[in-house]
């Protein structure tokens, strides 16, 4: 007793290698494909990672990709949707297994935030922000996770 059936459409999905695939009107948008993958994504059919893990790598694809597209005077940051909670500045991510994501920054006033979430409410939009004039460096918390992945491959 217990058991999923799933039907063979969910079954040939949870056993299938990550693929990306992107179109964009301006031929020059940087759109990774599967080889830029990071092996230790690549690698792994998705049936052996829980949601959050799958959810979790997959954003930090993004997150990287974002952020090769901005100047040194753009952080990315997280922008939310419904009311007025405005954006968080992201850095720094995580997941616990099975189904949460979580998310941490600081908001607009420099406030500390958390943002924790349930994969099936899973929804991000990346947003350019200013980096603080206090920082040197714009900080890049997407290429920082996608190295955390590799290292503990």
């Amino acid at each position: 007793m217990g058991d999923k059936i799933e039907t063979s459409a969910e079954l040939a999905e949870a056993n299938a290698l990550p693929r990306r695939h992107e179109v964009h009107c301006d031929p020059e948008t940087p759109a990774p494909d599967a080889p830029e993958l990071p092996q230790s994504i690549a690698s792994k059919p998705t049936a052996q990672k829980s949601p959050a893990q799958w959810a979790y790598e997959r954003i930090i694809i993004y997150l990287k990709n974002f952020e090769e597209q901005l100047d040194n005077a753009h952080e990315v940051a997280m922008g939310f949707t419904g009311g007025d909670a405005g954006v968080l500045r992201i850095e720094g991510m995580g997941y616990f297994d099975p189904d949460i994501v979580t998310f941490y920054g600081s908001d607009g006033a420099g406030g500390k935030t958390q943002l924790i979430q349930h994969v099936s409410q899973l929804n991000v939009m990346l947003r350019a922000l200013p980096k603080p004039s206090e920082t040197v460096e714009a900080r890049r918390i997407g290429f920082r996770l996608a190295q955390d992945i590799e290292d503990n491959a």
